[in-house]
């Protein structure tokens, strides 16, 4: 028992290490590449390493599981990758992290809706106080950074909603399937359609340009270790304890993107800080049993 709980630490720490990284290696993507370009390469990426370590593993996924792989791929990976790089192009990686926060407030939201969750009062509280937070963090935001267009953060908020409709659904559905098989059957379902979403681009007409070459290194980075790893990981995480503390991650996410932020000259305001404090006290008070 006592091993289980170091291992759910240790697990909760790795990966807001790696994920606090990802948003400024989405940043640095995006010097080169078109934010469909990155999506598509960052799948394709974790796709590859993926089918190379863990191909054999799709034979131990039941028939009628394939469904829930489909549509875990759908909303735990293919749609976030896609909206957080959007984002990304008007608002700065500090604040995508910080927004990713509210994905232990939607999947507790999520919980309760959609598959009777049972929870208290001071966890709705939390939900009001994220949400709360949210609205100072990003109209502080429209006022202080002309610059930004904090419409865009709408996308980082829908991801965090797609995140937290995937906890749920791997913890009612595949909780009983390894978390190598799940990682490795969603990418390989989300191959072919990020192939052909890059494809669609021009990506090869720029692909001998020495800004590309270089976004992709990061990129690359992100789809082997923040992707690919990371889900392996997160996936194991769920399965030994909760849908609500494995998304709790989004805890620690912030404060390593922050640091990422600070040295890419990146700057919250006095407000944003403020309205960080509060989502991630919201996100406490959703998280406590």
């Amino acid at each position: 028992m006592m091993l289980a709980k170091q291992l759910r630490w240790t697990l909760l720490f790795a990966l807001a290490l790696i994920w606090g990284s990802s948003f400024i290696l989405i940043k640095k993507g995006l010097v080169g590449l078109s934010p469909y370009q990155l999506g598509a390469l960052r799948i394709i990426f974790t796709s590859l390493f993926l089918l190379l370590i863990g191909f054999k593993s799709l034979t131990e996924i039941k028939h009628f599981q394939w469904k829930y792989i489909v549509i875990t791929a759908l909303f735990g990976t293919f749609i976030p990758a896609f909206l957080f790089a959007v984002a990304e192009t008007k608002v700065s990686s500090s604040i995508c992290s910080i927004l990713n926060s509210l994905t232990p407030l939607n999947a507790l939201l999520i919980g309760i809706v959609g598959f009777g969750l049972a929870f208290k009062r001071s966890q709705f509280i939390g939900v009001v106080i994220g949400l709360f937070g949210t609205a100072v963090l990003i109209f502080n935001g429209k006022q202080e950074n002309s610059n930004e267009n904090y419409t865009y953060a709408l996308l980082v908020i829908i991801a965090s909603i797609c995140y937290a409709l995937n906890v749920n659904l791997i913890k009612k559905y595949l909780s009983d399937v390894k978390p190598l098989c799940i990682t490795t059957g969603n990418f390989t379902v989300m191959l072919i359609p990020a192939l052909i979403v890059l494809f669609s681009t021009n990506f090869f007409e720029i692909v001998y340009l020495p800004a590309t070459r270089h976004s992709m290194l990061f990129i690359i980075i992100l789809g082997i270790v923040g992707t690919g790893v990371a889900n392996i990981l997160f996936f194991k995480l769920i399965q030994i304890s909760s849908p609500v503390f494995a998304s709790s991650v989004t805890y620690l996410i912030p404060i390593v993107a922050f640091f990422w932020g600070l040295l890419d000259n990146e700057m919250l305001t006095p407000f944003q800080f403020f309205g960080a404090f509060i989502i991630l006290v919201g996100v406490y008070l959703a998280n406590r049993k």
